[in-house]
């Protein structure tokens, strides 16, 4: 089982990254707007010097704007995570003008990541550009009325055959990770929200309070 955090808001990673839990940190424009910040002025230099030394092994982030800026973004980032010594991973989404630079950014040589992925056939144009994950939007797909659970299913059956890392993401709750582990779901990028209440449970609580009700003085 793999988790990353999924937010932009550094206050939320100096919380919740000490605790050990996540392999690394995914975020995207939406992400860094709710964070308050503006894309294209991210300094990422000090994001990715941020995220290593909070010990992420990771760090993922979208490609944005004109697509043909994509190739130059990509190689910055790169060479971003390769002078911070943490690895950095192209988050491109599954629309045709992304998918269709998606090549000349893989030559770089760095990994990549489809995302947005509504549909288990998207795994296809995935696997045939070689791309490492593909990240599924569970909870808005089933807010659109889309079978999810499904589509995971059959992506994570596509996985074993063709190595694409399906990183379930847009989760609502503890509840759907565990759900969708039944399916054989195993890497999940996660709100702060939903990391919290990976974190406590109140019958657990419970027992530790009465653990150290009997603990003598």
């Amino acid at each position: 089982m793999t988790l990353y955090l999924d937010t932009a808001d550094i206050a939320e990673w100096h919380d919740l990254m000490p605790t050990g839990l996540f392999h690394g940190i995914t975020t995207n424009p939406l992400l860094a707007a709710r964070a308050g910040y503006s894309y294209a002025d991210i300094n990422w230099s000090d994001l990715a010097q941020t995220a290593r030394d909070l010990g992420a092994k990771e760090l993922h982030a979208q490609v944005s704007g004109a697509a043909d800026g994509y190739e130059d973004w990509a190689g910055m980032l790169y060479e971003t995570g390769k002078s911070a010594g943490i690895e950095t991973i192209v988050k491109i989404p599954l629309v045709d003008a992304a998918i269709r630079k998606t090549p000349v950014i893989k030559a770089l040589g760095g990994r990549i990541l489809m995302t947005a992925c509504y549909d288990a056939k998207q795994m296809f144009v995935a696997q045939g550009l070689g791309a490492d994950f593909i990240a599924p939007y569970y909870g808005r797909m089933i807010e659109a009325g889309v079978n999810a659970k499904s589509h995971i299913a059959t992506m994570q059956t596509l996985h074993n055959r063709t190595g694409c890392k399906v990183l379930v993401a847009s989760l609502r709750s503890a509840e759907q990770m565990t759900d969708l582990a039944t399916v054989g779901a195993e890497i999940f990028t996660i709100a702060p929200a939903i990391a919290r209440a990976l974190l406590s449970d109140p019958l657990t609580e419970r027992a530790f309070v009465d653990f150290e009700n009997a603990a003598p003085e």
